[in-house]
């Protein structure tokens, strides 16, 4: 091993962990080199514990915790697990997740839950103990067998065939059974000289498929309709904090202005996310692009982590003690949250992902109405667009346009921190913040779930969510959309094969699609990720819609084969363009602001894209919120019981 790589692999090097900080009574932890035992928590923020080693007690702040180093969890990359592994993991989960994550189990509650699954009890609390010192399903595959990329891949082709059985043949009022959809998708690839997938990994990727979706494509939509379909009023299954988290999207009504020349660029994207139970917001994500796999996994990752170092980053004095990992998404049928990836990354920690029935409102009645009231409240900032052009009128947005997209998160959290946790929900009569800190502490009357656990590695959980894709390694590099990257942390893989098969090893690869001038390269000997820049370093960053727009223009000028010099040259030559026209032209303008956004750092806890933002005096005056919450002055919030 040459100076050069060894140097590569310890500056660069990334070791991701998954392991979650219980914060219970009883939970043993450590901070800095000393380990403790929980024997009381005093509230989100502290615990008293007891030294192990002197049996002194101490006030423990809970940001400071972690897990004793000998229960650090193994990264696993996700994609890299067999089907069957995660079939079987699947099975042990729905076994043991009844019970999993209860402080306490007793002996009967044990035995019967076994005799219900068939398992033996002690094999039950064994897989209980794996999962609640992780909280992820990985930890739950048996032997970590099949972990390498070679033992899993099916081709696209197969993939392919498999969707199109499943679609056309397997979800039709015929209702074959899954027997004869295998052997429908043999027939098809042989048909095709394609290599057949196993029957395992068939009966898998039917076994995925939502229950109500199996139940109304076969032709039992009355019992999908009962089955499904809440009381009015309620939601099924959402009784306790983060039980249920409901996600969606909207276009915010007021338009923005660039961070240099304070001229409109146009409106925001909000990914919001709400927990039904308490009607808190559990995160958001706020982009200029369109929604996408990236706009749900930086939503979903807010969701899990602490916000205290965001709130710090925005200089924003107030508590937003919502984290936690829920136990389930709920979300419409977009594409952007049907991707594979995602799926499985809910799958890995224990997440499971629902979809809201086509042409069925009901059920994202709690998140559409939160943002519905949202966008009222935004109706009272400078540039807003209003709900319609009829309010609109005599209006001018452009001209009354003041916030920059900073100022506008800072007001968003601001909002959802000091107004809306604190006012009285008319759906649960008391503020949201209330029924949250009942849910997890209860009180004389209720018991509460305890503090969800906190995960230790937060660039782990922002890993986990971003998009990933397999490659082989070539003496160049890889190369993704006909851009290569090169990084020493290759070398080793170059033509690499796998030992199974004999054919050249796919390895998982990741990426931002707000940055592609890198990937996040999982080796699967060292199980650790390395940053792999572009080859061609005077190729600049670039996120993935200007990489489109770049490639578009060379198409229109007849280039067929797109280089990497050919776009850099585009590159350059439409931020050119921007740059004498941002002051003429709003679409230019937020072009420019969108490469702005982009090419900020991004913090490791949450999807921010700046540091100790400075906001510019407003157009108007910045609305305040010390006179928000007197009685009679606002109206409380409607929504389902």
């Amino acid at each position: 091993m040459t100076h050069e790589y060894e140097t590569f692999m310890a500056k660069d090097a990334y070791k991701p962990q998954r392991d979650r900080v219980n914060i219970n009574i009883g939970s043993v932890v450590q901070r800095e080199d000393r380990v403790f035992r929980i024997i009381q928590v005093l509230d989100f923020e502290c615990v008293i514990a007891t030294d192990l080693s002197s049996g002194r007690t101490a006030n423990l702040r809970v940001g400071e915790l972690r897990n004793p180093d000998k229960n650090i969890v193994e990264h696993v990359e996700l994609t890299d697990i067999a089907d069957e592994d995660w079939l079987l993991a699947q099975k042990r989960y729905a076994a043991i997740s009844p019970l999993a994550g209860k402080l306490t189990i007793g002996r009967d509650d044990a035995e019967l839950r076994a005799e219900e699954v068939g398992v033996n009890v002690s094999t039950l609390y064994r897989w209980l103990k794996r999962f609640n010192s992780t909280g992820s399903v990985t930890s739950l595959i048996p032997g970590k067998r099949g972990w390498k990329a070679g033992n899993r891949r099916t081709s696209p082709d197969a993939e392919s065939i498999i969707r199109e059985v499943i679609d056309d043949f397997y979800l039709t009022p015929q209702r074959p059974s899954p027997k004869h959809a295998v052997i429908e998708v043999m027939r098809k690839c042989h048909e095709k000289g394609i290599d057949p997938p196993s029957h395992t990994t068939i009966r898998a990727r039917i076994s995925e498929i939502p229950e109500r979706e199996r139940l109304r494509s076969r032709g039992y939509r009355e019992q999908a309709i009962n089955r499904f379909t809440p009381a009015p009023g309620s939601f099924p299954h959402a009784d306790y904090p983060l039980s249920v988290i409901q996600i969606d999207h909207t276009p915010a009504d007021i338009i923005l202005v660039d961070d240099i020349h304070r001229l409109p660029i146009g409106r925001p994207w909000i990914t919001l996310a709400i927990d039904v139970c308490t009607r808190t917001v559990t995160g958001f994500y706020l982009s200029f692009d369109p929604p996408s796999e990236t706009s749900v996994a930086m939503c979903v990752a807010s969701s899990i982590l602490p916000k205290e170092e965001w709130l710090i980053t925005h200089d924003i004095d107030v508590q937003w003690p919502v984290w936690g990992v829920p136990r389930t998404i709920h979300v419409d049928n977009g594409a952007d949250f049907r991707s594979d990836g995602f799926q499985k990354s809910c799958l890995a920690y224990g997440i499971n992902l629902e979809f809201r029935p086509v042409k069925q409102p009901r059920y994202g009645g709690h998140i559409e109405r939160l943002l519905g009231t949202l966008l009222r409240e935004i109706h009272a900032l400078p540039g807003t667009t209003f709900a319609s052009i009829k309010d609109r009128d005599g209006y001018d947005s452009d001209k009354q346009a003041a916030m920059t997209r900073t100022e506008f998160e800072v007001w968003l959290m601001t909002f959802i921190c000091k107004v809306y946790h604190q006012r009285v929900h008319s759906g649960i009569g008391m503020t949201p913040l209330k029924k949250w800190e009942l849910g997890i502490f209860g009180d004389g009357a209720e018991i509460g779930v305890g503090v969800p656990s906190r995960p230790t590695d937060t660039m782990s959980v922002l890993l986990d969510f971003l998009p990933s894709f397999y490659r082989t390694v070539q003496t160049f590099g890889v190369t993704v959309d006909g851009l290569t990257y090169y990084a020493e942390a290759l070398r080793p893989w170059i033509n690499a094969k796998d030992k199974s098969t004999g054919n050249k090893s796919k390895l998982v690869f990741r990426r931002d699609p707000r940055d592609i001038s890198t990937l996040w390269f999982f080796d699967p000997d060292l199980k650790q990720y390395y940053k792999i820049p572009f080859a061609d370093q005077s190729l600049p960053s670039m996120s993935v819609w200007e990489f489109i727009q770049a490639k578009e223009r060379l198409k229109k000028q007849g280039f067929k084969n797109v280089n990497e010099h050919e776009i850099l040259r585009a590159i350059t030559e439409l931020r050119d363009q921007v740059e004498q026209a941002k002051q003429k032209s709003r679409k230019a303008r937020r072009q420019a602001q969108r490469r702005l956004e982009h090419e900020k750092p991004v913090s490791k806890v949450l999807p921010s894209v700046t540091e100790n933002p400075t906001p510019t005096p407003l157009k108007q005056a910045s609305q305040t919120y010390d006179n928000l919450l007197v009685d009679g002055d606002i109206d409380t919030f409607e929504d389902m019981a």
